[in-house]
């Protein structure tokens, strides 16, 4: 018992970051690279939030069946309920606040104004989660928020890249 004690605290704070990370990531990825394809804003703003409450309850599910898997593996026996679904219930909410962020620019603004309020709001909201997470584990604020903003800012580049491409081929055809 005294092992889960400790591990679940770190297993809350993985799903907390976890789906902060994974959510707001994916969802500027996604819509950058939509709105750079040049749909309608309700195209937008469809296709975000299907992908937000999709890969919420998606990630809610997968951290529940991981953490739930590895509790017995170490222990060797059936666990309670309560750690997995906690960890799972904060991956689901973290996912699904989170991925408000890069979408309430698109919701505000409309199409043509909300393409880089979208991306600023991600990689201040990213930059933010790697000072938080510094601070947290007492390493270096700045390098996580540099780390935190650089993968975000990967993910965003591969999104706006293919949402060109896909436009760029829609109009040579």
């Amino acid at each position: 018992m005294r092992l889960a004690r400790h591990r679940y605290p770190a297993s809350y704070v993985r799903s907390f970051v976890f789906g902060v990370e994974d959510s707001i990531v994916s969802t500027v990825g996604l819509i950058s690279g939509i709105a750079a394809a040049g749909v309608p804003i309700q195209t937008i703003v469809l296709t975000g939030s299907v992908l937000i409450l999709v890969e919420a309850f998606s990630m809610a599910v997968g951290d529940f069946l991981s953490e739930e898997s590895s509790e017995r593996y170490v222990r060797r026996r059936a666990v309670p309920l309560r750690g997995p679904l906690m960890a799972s219930a904060i991956m689901f909410g973290s996912y699904l606040v989170s991925g408000m962020i890069p979408l309430a620019p698109y919701v505000l603004l409309g199409a043509e104004r909300a393409f880089w309020p979208s991306i600023a709001f991600s990689l201040a909201a990213l930059a933010l989660l790697g000072v938080v997470g510094g601070h947290t584990s007492k390493t270096s604020m700045i390098r996580g928020a540099v780390r935190a903003a650089l993968i975000g800012g990967a993910a965003i580049l591969v999104g706006i890249t293919v949402g060109a491409l896909v436009e760029y081929i829609r109009h040579a055809v």
